[in-house]
């Protein structure tokens, strides 16, 4: 017979399976899961650990929000999926929203590519990529109107998935 997982892996996996559901069907990551998860891992953490373990799960949020901030502000990503590094953050730490986050962008590139091919958009994302970056040489990192979540027309990837991918490979590397 397996040992039950420890309470803070069912429920980081719990908030990221949550996620991927609601994103799937309403293109959105809800404020109520994501505060709601953080909250309830930082109350986790301080019962399990007292106020280290408040410092854990606030640094571990925190961590989680500043590493993809810069990806909401340029018009590449969506504040839901923000706050959803954060919560997953919450519950895994500070290295563990780390560790999620690049396994996270990984496996965003992995299946953007899969979204690509599948949609026949694979030249087009390439020659934007590269109007991007010649943009950018050009004016410094910014957004770009026509290559941001703004333009309807643009294809989307619900990022709850890569970002449980990453955490389960977060859960299971480290």
């Amino acid at each position: 017979m397996l040992a039950a997982p420890p309470v803070t892996t069912v429920a980081v996996l719990a908030v990221a399976l949550g996620a991927c559901v609601y994103d799937l069907v309403s293109r959105r990551v809800p404020n109520a899961l994501t505060f709601g998860a953080a909250a309830v891992a930082v109350a986790m953490h301080g019962i399990l650990s007292g106020w280290g373990g408040v410092g854990f799960a606030a640094a571990g949020w925190a961590t989680g929000l500043a590493l993809f901030i810069p990806l909401y502000a340029l018009g590449g990503m969506g504040g839901g999926d923000v706050k959803l590094l954060g919560a997953i953050g919450a519950w895994l730490g500070p290295m563990g929203a780390v560790w999620t986050g690049l396994y996270g962008a990984i496996a965003g590139g992995v299946f953007a590519l899969a979204i690509a091919l599948w949609k026949g958009y694979t030249k087009t994302a390439f020659q934007n990529l590269g109007a991007m970056l010649r943009m950018w040489s050009l004016t410094g990192v910014q957004p770009i109107q026509r290559l941001t979540l703004a333009d309807k027309r643009a294809v989307r990837l619900p990022y709850a998935l890569p970002l449980a991918a990453g955490t389960l490979a977060t859960l299971c590397m480290h």
